[in-house]
């Protein structure tokens, strides 16, 4: 039998019986509009996170999806962060309310973090129980296991002081003689910093983007008060002690097989006429693991105030090998001008040709052109990172007669089309530069296009966003000097904190020229991991 629970004792009052039963009733319906009212909220939360998921696919549509479709990368990343972080926040207000979900949440969360890195600091706290005797017998309790959890943990940049002493040593006897050690080398005489703290100040700027006047206020959160015109003076003194490690790693490229260049906008001032004007940071990269080259990848940049052939001259000068470009004429009137150099063009530049012409939706010739174009980047897909030979008899087998087939559909839709019309300009284009274009069909080492040095410039894009320009014609050779190095550690997986700290601190102490190359970026990560 089951214990009954006993029913309250009820009044014999008619009227105290009612007011009762109002009093049952009104606590209900509250429990009801209270339950409704969690209920709706529950689904318009669920309602809202399917909507956010539903933008998050779009978003990736963009990135992923056909060329015309897709966003910035800046943009991208914006939107899917502040997605995100709205999604995150609706699953806490969710696992708030239901102690299952929050559950559920953590086993999810726990599953999927990861491990975080060995060379980290390990602070341990240990957790013991409140009482370390045995409740029933009070005898001493013995460790049988521990179940232990990391947690990313941070703390504030912290700056600190360094102190150095020297002390004066003389001798009580010998009258005159007082020795004391060398103070030694800084690369800021007199001034504050040590090379680590101007390596920050650098790799903030020109690395992480961050204008020197944020950097000032940065500093002031921490009580370190320090002029913008400090900063910017501990920075130029810093870019003027690396050229001559810029200047060989240009040197080192220019003896390379295969090289691709391209160009962009760099805004600096112009002191005589108080406004900005338009200058180019030129850029040379090297990149042989997509067919299993032996050097390491690398870029410079080169700054100049135009955007003529002289220019690219400058930047060429002395090459001997394979230049892969766009159609820019400057740099066709190099090769012409130069015996060794051979062009290879882009095909992305080209698939930009006929990517604005399907917009509308009413390119035909233009979305048959990419579909054609896109056949051939999915054979390079399947080729990337083999040896040169397997990749040119892939080529051979395979592109080549995708392209030939191409050029020939290509010119026989020309001779339909009106000649002033945007998709006519398009094939010329194409047809103009076929010999270019058809070069990575004989030469494995050769890729389809300049996709290499594009994303080597898009960190300077950003940084050029932020900083607005640089401070004239010599801020623009800064930059493009410092952003050598930080692109080119990038590119070989160095962390540019670490080079520039050690790499300023070397050449301070008179680094011997002769030992240039050993400054290089992909010798120092070698050197770090012996």
């Amino acid at each position: 039998m089951h214990a009954t629970t006993p029913l309250p004792t009820l009044p014999e009052d008619p009227t105290a019986l009612r007011a009762m039963l109002l009093a049952v009733l009104e606590e209900r319906d509250a429990v009801i509009v209270e339950r409704d009212a969690a209920v709706q909220e529950r689904d318009a939360l669920v309602a809202r996170s399917e909507h956010l998921h539903h933008l998050l696919l779009q978003l990736k549509r963009r990135q992923f999806g056909r060329k015309s479709e897709r966003l910035s990368p800046d943009q991208l990343l914006f939107a899917f962060e502040e997605i995100e972080a709205t999604l995150a926040a609706n699953e806490a207000e969710a696992g708030k309310r239901s102690p299952v979900l929050r559950e559920q949440q953590a086993r999810r969360r726990r599953s999927n973090r990861g491990a975080l890195p060995a060379h980290l600091p390990r602070i341990e706290q240990v957790l013991m129980p409140a009482q370390t005797s045995c409740p029933c017998c009070q005898g001493a309790l013995v460790e049988i296991g521990v179940d232990a959890a990391e947690r990313l943990d941070v703390m504030p940049a912290q700056f600190r002081v360094l102190v150095t002493k020297r002390p004066k040593l003389a001798c009580r006897r010998c009258a005159g003689v007082v020795l004391q050690a060398d103070a030694p080398a800084r690369l800021i005489e007199g001034g504050l910093p040590t090379e680590a703290m101007v390596a920050q100040v650098l790799v903030a700027r020109y690395a992480d983007h961050l204008p020197l006047y944020r950097q000032a206020q940065m500093l002031a959160r921490q009580g370190i008060v320090l002029g913008r015109d400090v900063l910017a003076a501990w920075l130029g003194t810093a870019a003027l002690e690396v050229v001559p490690v810029v200047r060989r790693l240009h040197e080192i490229l220019l003896t390379s097989a295969r090289l691709f260049a391209d160009e962009t906008t760099m805004p600096v001032l112009d002191p005589g006429r108080g406004q900005v004007k338009k200058g180019y940071a030129w850029a040379i990269a090297r990149d042989d693991r997509p067919w299993c080259g032996s050097d390491p990848p690398a870029v410079v940049f080169h700054y100049a105030p135009g955007r003529g052939a002289g220019h690219a001259k400058a930047l060429l000068g002395g090459y001997r090998g394979i230049l892969q470009c766009d159609g820019y004429v400057a740099y066709k009137s190099v090769a012409a001008a130069t015996e060794g150099i051979t062009l290879a063009f882009c095909w992305a530049h080209l698939r930009r040709e006929f990517t604005d012409l399907t917009k509308d939706g009413t390119g035909p010739i233009a979305a048959e052109t990419l579909q054609r174009i896109a056949a051939l980047y999915a054979i390079e897909t399947e080729l990337r990172g083999k040896a040169p030979e397997l990749r040119l008899a892939g080529r051979q087998a395979r592109s080549r007669p995708l392209v030939q087939a191409l050029f020939s559909w290509l010119e026989a839709q020309l001779a339909r089309l009106p000649s002033g019309s945007p998709t006519a300009q398009a094939i010329r284009y194409a047809q103009n530069h076929r010999d270019g274009l058809m070069r990575f069909l004989d030469d494995g080492r050769i890729e389809m296009d300049t996709n290499t040095v594009e994303r080597a410039i898009r960190p300077l894009v950003l940084s050029r966003k932020n900083a607005l320009f640089a401070s004239g014609d010599d801020g623009g050779a800064r930059w493009a000097a410092v952003a050598s190095l930080i692109e080119t550690c990038k590119l070989n997986g160095v962390n540019p904190q670490r080079y520039f700290t050690d790499l300023l601190t070397r050449l301070v102490n008179g680094w011997p020229n002769k030992r240039i190359d050993e400054l290089m970026p992909w010798h120092w990560a070698a050197s770090e991991k012996n």
